[in-house]
């Protein structure tokens, strides 16, 4: 049986370390995980075009380098994307977009075992999660699936106005805040309601710690973190592949055009 490694960290009580990729192609897993600086990668499936292959690939690269692996589903299809994410290697789903604690507990119910005890509805898929061939018993990958580490954005309006129900589903593991898609289902704009979503993601992370929940705070820099650590939060996303390129072509390569302008 294979470590989740992502798992692992967090019974321990340790703090992790992930960065979000966009492309599917294994080299930059890869390169990822030669820095050293990830305990795992999160691919975010919800933005980008993939194949299931994809997704074998990208957790065999993770694999190479000893870091856990995260994928961000989308909300309608999560169900076949998340099983097979699983099927593929992955250690932990990240669900968009639930609403409700009920919409919860089905994502939840979704991904658990299909054993009496355990009452969800992913069975013994012959995938690599268990070594191709039935190697691993029912009732070990049972015991695997239950180390999936489930995680959820809290995005919505109607979701931050259940948080405390949500954070009490056995099951949830970790919570995110989503401020472009509360903004959104609140009416507002983001930058109009600044002090308003960040006192909801004050509000997100007090209740989810009180609950055993851990929270999980995507942040660009390292100066970033403090604000969080100082309210408890131990586990980061920093840096996301698509914003760093777009803020370096806008800022340093903007100033390059510039001065080519200049000797045009």
């Amino acid at each position: 049986m294979k470590t989740n490694k992502i798992r692992q960290i967090l019974n321990s009580g340790r703090p992790t370390v992930a960065t979000r990729l966009w492309s599917t192609d294994p080299f930059f897993t890869e390169a990822a995980g030669a820095s050293g600086s990830f305990d795992y990668i999160e691919f975010l499936a919800e933005y980008s075009a993939f194949t299931q292959r994809d997704l074998d690939d990208i957790c065999r690269a993770a694999e190479l380098h000893g870091m856990g692996s995260m994928i961000k589903v989308d909300f309608q299809n999560r169900a076949y994307v998340a099983q097979k994410a699983i099927g593929s290697g992955f250690q932990a789903i990240l669900f968009t977009d639930c609403q409700t604690p009920d919409d919860v507990r089905e994502s939840v119910r979704l991904v658990k075992p299909e054993t009496p005890d355990d009452g969800g509805r992913f069975g013994y898929p012959n995938r690599r999660f268990i070594g191709f061939q039935p190697k691993l018993s029912q009732m070990d990958h049972a015991a695997r699936q239950r180390d999936v580490v489930l995680a959820f954005m809290i995005e919505k309006k109607v979701a931050m106005d259940n948080i405390e129900e949500i954070c009490s589903i056995p099951g949830v593991d970790m919570v995110q805040f989503g401020p472009s898609d509360y903004c959104m289902s609140c009416g507002w704009n983001t930058k109009d309601h600044l002090d308003e979503f960040k006192a909801a993601e004050r509000h997100m992370i007090e209740v989810a710690l009180a609950h055993g929940v851990q929270p999980r705070c995507e942040i660009q820099s390292v100066e970033a973190a403090e604000y969080y650590i100082k309210l408890g939060v131990r586990h980061f996303c920093i840096g996301d592949q698509l914003v760093q390129l777009q803020t370096y072509w806008n800022n340093e390569a903007a100033k390059m055009r510039r001065v080519a302008q200049e000797l045009d």
